[in-house]
């Protein structure tokens, strides 16, 4: 499976660890930006490239990186067809739950509220878990004629 991860500078260096993280896991990961630590950078700037590349590969899944996560998750989910789920805190079980009940395509670190383990463990959760489909589908597809 591919995965485009992306963040700004305050995701960056949590960025470089997920990246080594998922590529010893076998994930085939593709850094989108940003490429340099620039602290004036602007996260839209790499987001929207990003989970634009999560939409055209209907296979694949997105990680953007930011402070909490909040900036990057509306960001994201401007995009038509992405469902961004923050995770800046708590149990990993909230990744799983934004999987299994929203079908989250792109998942949203808070790299300024959580440890390097606890990402690596909210991204494996996420990436483990299952759409349930059934009510959950119904109420995407409420969402989803939104978009149109």
């Amino acid at each position: 499976m591919k995965i485009y991860i992306a963040s700004d500078h305050a995701g960056f260096y949590l960025k470089k660890e997920l990246i080594k993280y998922l590529g010893i896991k076998g994930y085939d990961v593709e850094d989108v930006g940003a490429f340099e630590m620039d602290e004036e950078d602007d996260y839209p700037d790499f987001i929207i490239p990003c989970v634009k590349k999560v939409v055209d590969d209907t296979e694949s899944l997105g990680i953007v990186i930011g402070g909490s996560g909040n900036g990057e998750a509306i960001a994201a989910n401007k995009i038509k067809g992405i469902r961004a789920a923050v995770y800046n805190s708590g149990k990993a079980d909230i990744a799983k739950a934004a999987k299994e009940h929203n079908d989250a395509n792109v998942l949203s670190l808070g790299a300024r509220f959580i440890t390097s383990d606890e990402a690596k463990r909210a991204v494996t959760t996420w990436l483990e878990a299952e759409f349930q489909g059934d009510r959950h589908q119904r109420r995407l597809d409420k969402i989803s004629k939104l978009e149109d």
